[in-house]
């Protein structure tokens, strides 16, 4: 049985003979980061995730079979500080700076449609 293989929605693959690689749907991309990109820019950024995505195909290749899995290398146990209330700014001068509020809440251009 072939085993199936699920790429992200932002990526397009394509085989070649050595490898697979990807190809970035670099203004998905951009528009769900909500950055405004210019040609140079979306060319330098696609080819950077592209290599980053055929970097873990290579990962993929390694056998960790005989590798035990681990959440974490440290150690280390709760290390953070107790969580305790502090003075703060008011609402108002929060939201003082934002271009956009709502109710008293900053007002943000949705990223995600419905399809």
């Amino acid at each position: 049985m072939k085993k199936k293989t699920h790429h992200s929605p932002l990526t397009r693959p394509e085989r070649s003979r050595r490898t697979t690689h990807h190809s970035i749907d670099i203004d998905r991309v951009a528009k769900l980061a909500n950055l405004n990109l210019s040609p140079a820019e979306k060319q330098t950024f696609e080819k950077q995730l592209e290599d980053i995505l055929d970097y873990f195909e290579q990962l993929k290749k390694v056998n960790t079979q005989k590798v035990e899995p681990i959440g974490q290398i440290t150690g280390l146990i709760n290390v953070t500080r107790e969580d305790e209330a502090a003075p703060s700014i008011s609402q108002d001068e929060a939201l003082a700076n934002a271009p956009r509020t709502h109710n008293g809440f900053f007002e943000v251009a949705a990223i995600f449609e419905e399809q």
